[in-house]
């Protein structure tokens, strides 16, 4: 009997769980806060211990063991706070005791010269490692999930009429974001969650540290959120901060750049895109920047101070975030079918394509992502030039449109148009 709470929306990565349970000795969930990684792992666990709270805390500081229990799978919730619970857990799982002893979760990833003081083995082969994401429009209820990623790559057919959806939901979709307590306040209070976020971060995660200053910090969050969904090059950010700050408070140096977005990633904060280069026939013209992403749109709102009306007016922004969306869903999807998501760019030519999704097996797919119908014939034409210059040819192409009431192949090229509020994996 797990310890479910109840409201439990079932998640993707559920189903992973389950079999890595049966596989390994302890699972790890490493996720940006709020994005419901203790709901779900107490979905699966017969125990818990919060290492959150100051008692158990100091239990485990004096010997981890002190917080195992015999009922398992155990759920250590927030591991990172005593680093030494790692190693206790290895050591545990060494014991002969079979698979599905721990559930270990973390918000933040350590420090590289942290790990390498306190930590003394990595837990290949005893400890599986999962990364979790704030919730896809499949999974909040938001998507009907009547098109299939998989069943694209099988041919299938998949026309059929939508529910109806206009631009505006789609901004309130964009500005609420994937936090699963979104789901249960009112539209208007949307934008408190990720404002609360930003100022965690800002005011109470930096003075953990204590070795960043909170203002150049906001500044490259806001730069980040400024170049959302594009292919941003560090000099770009520190161009863009220097554009809007003066003084003091400009982070011109490329070492502290770099110390601060590592500093995002162990948050969890950032899920930049790489770029795909197989198969193309010149591949010396192929670039090799990520392109930007915060791990939820609703973040890049936050920092923008965006609201829908502010999108509805500014189709050029909203496009970029409504792209935002679709890729944070569908990294999600294709985490769910063992796959990867990257993005494409000719550096001579141009031609970008928005997402390559790429298989267990190999072979991937190109998709374009068009905030609006009327986008959907360049996208087709883009796609068509992007085949053509492919030594190995995509398993399928696909246009995820906004605002679309249907889906369907379209009859002259095959490129599959499907909104994204009808997809899942």
């Amino acid at each position: 009997m797990s310890l479910t709470e109840k409201g439990y929306k079932e998640r993707l990565i559920d189903k992973k769980i389950d079999r890595y349970l049966d596989t390994f000795g302890a699972v790890l969930i490493e996720g940006p806060k709020w994005c419901g990684k203790t709901w779900t792992a107490l979905n699966h666990a017969e125990s818990a211990a919060y290492v959150t709270e100051t008692s158990t805390k100091r239990l485990a500081l004096i010997n981890p063991k002190n917080i195992f229990s015999d009922k398992r799978p155990q759920l250590i919730d927030e591991w990172p706070i005593v680093p030494a619970i790692w190693d206790s857990v290895r050591h545990e799982c060494d014991r002969g005791k079979g698979p599905g002893n721990f559930i270990l979760t973390g918000s933040t990833t350590l420090r590289k010269d942290t790990t390498k003081k306190q930590i003394y083995h990595s837990g290949a082969g005893r400890i599986a490692r999962l990364k979790m994401e704030t919730m896809s429009l499949y999974e909040s209820g938001d998507s009907t999930g009547e098109v299939a990623i998989s069943d694209m790559l099988d041919n299938k057919d998949i026309s059929k009429h939508i529910r109806e959806i206009d631009l505006k939901q789609i901004a309130h979709l964009i500005i609420r974001g994937g936090w699963p307590e979104s789901l249960k306040i009112k539209e208007e209070n949307y934008s408190l969650i990720p404002k609360s976020y930003i100022d965690s971060i800002l005011n109470v995660e930096i003075e953990e540290e204590k070795a960043r200053d909170k203002n150049k910090m906001n500044m490259l969050l806001k730069s980040l959120a400024r170049n959302e969904s594009t292919i941003a090059s560090n000099k770009t950010l520190i161009k863009d901060i220097e554009e809007y700050e003066t003084g003091n408070d400009l982070l011109t140096s490329r070492t502290t750049l770099l110390d601060y977005l590592d500093f995002l990633e162990r948050l969890h904060l950032i899920e930049n895109q790489e770029s795909y280069s197989s198969n193309y026939r010149s591949p010396e013209r192929v670039g090799k920047s990520v392109k930007r992403h915060l791990v939820d749109p609703s973040l890049a709102c936050s920092l923008l101070n965006l609201n829908v009306d502010r999108l509805m007016k500014d189709l050029n922004t909203f496009g970029f975030l409504f792209e935002a969306l679709a890729e944070r869903d569908l990294r999600i999807y294709m985490d769910y079918l063992d796959g990867k998501l990257y993005h494409f760019r000719d550096n001579v030519s141009g031609l970008e394509v928005d997402s390559i999704l790429e298989f267990e097996d190999g072979e991937y797919a190109a998709v374009e992502i068009k905030l609006g119908y009327n986008e959907v014939d360049d996208a087709i034409k883009n796609l068509k030039e992007f085949y053509n210059n492919m030594s190995k040819k995509p398993k399928f192409m696909c246009v995820i449109v906004g605002v679309l009431e249907a889906a369907y192949k379209d009859p002259d090229t095959s490129i599959y148009i499907v909104p994204l509020t009808a997809l899942r994996p």
